[in-house]
């Protein structure tokens, strides 16, 4: 697996990007401000990840998803390796990292990967959101904040 910074004129793969996040709007504008990084397989889109800086020495992990027929082979843990290294190169002290309190997978991921609950937007997934998401057979409702330090 080959990972690399999208170039500029290259287009993000939008419909990997909206597995992970599916308000559109908010994935073009993160997109935006932020930097995309692709994984490939045999020059095939396996994984994405964004980085969006936040605040000084802090930077979020704002969107990372690997293909359906990818999954369950490390390849997210791998991803979130690499965007941690990124993210040192980049002399950031923190980074972080949200996710729905239905994504179960997902964070067992994180924490695995080192990173630690810092607290919870109640009803993120309400207020931003035009369409409810249920995973797991769980409404998600809130969004629970993780971090890591890089120090």
């Amino acid at each position: 697996m080959q990972i690399r910074k999208l170039q500029a004129g290259e287009n993000p793969p939008l419909e990997l990007l909206l597995e992970a996040d599916p308000q559109k709007e908010l994935v073009e504008e993160y997109l935006f401000r932020g930097e995309c990084f692709i994984a490939e397989i045999d020059g095939k889109v396996a994984g994405v990840y964004v980085l969006l800086p936040t605040r000084p020495s802090t930077i979020e992990l704002v969107n990372i998803a690997i293909a359906e027929e990818e999954q369950g082979k490390g390849y997210g843990k791998k991803l979130i390796a690499d965007a941690i290294q990124k993210a040192k190169e980049k002399k950031c002290r923190i980074m972080e990292v949200g996710t729905g309190n239905s994504s179960i997978g997902q964070l067992a991921m994180y924490q695995k990967c080192g990173f630690r609950i810092t607290g919870v937007d109640k009803d993120f997934f309400v207020k931003h959101y035009s369409e409810p998401i249920v995973e797991n057979g769980i409404p998600c409702t809130d969004m629970i904040r993780l971090s890591i330090d890089l120090g």
